[in-house]
């Protein structure tokens, strides 16, 4: 990735999660954080991925899906009136579990140290 696309890249994840976290009423993406934002080259596409600490399996995860899904469209259009793009990149989302995989490793490192202790 160009430094030009990594820069978009940020930018975009910076205001995505703020349209998030501000602006955007759906209960179902309230808790979402995102890891990051891969660009395409023409800026015609952009894969956000997101996680949730909190996610209590897969209906939860599936739900969290369907509402950034759903609110797509809005974040697109507060993106075009704060970023000074020509083109706004289609967003589509991902789920991205190293959050979720790292609090597991952790939790099992700490286990691991307390059996050493004993």
């Amino acid at each position: 990735m160009s430094r030009r696309s990594e820069k978009i890249a940020e930018q975009l994840r910076s205001e995505i999660a703020r349209i998030l976290r501000e602006e955007a009423t759906d209960p179902r993406i309230r808790l979402v954080t995102l890891t990051r934002v891969d660009v395409a080259p023409d800026l015609s596409n952009a894969l956000v991925y997101w996680s949730a600490i909190d996610v209590g399996g897969a209906d939860s995860s599936n739900g969290t899906q369907e509402g950034l899904e759903s609110a797509s469209s809005f974040v697109r259009r507060n993106l075009a009136r704060v970023l000074p793009l020509r083109r706004m990149p289609e967003l589509r989302f991902r789920y991205d579990p190293s959050l979720v995989l790292g609090n597991q490793t952790l939790s099992v490192l700490r286990s691991l140290a307390h059996d050493e202790k004993k």
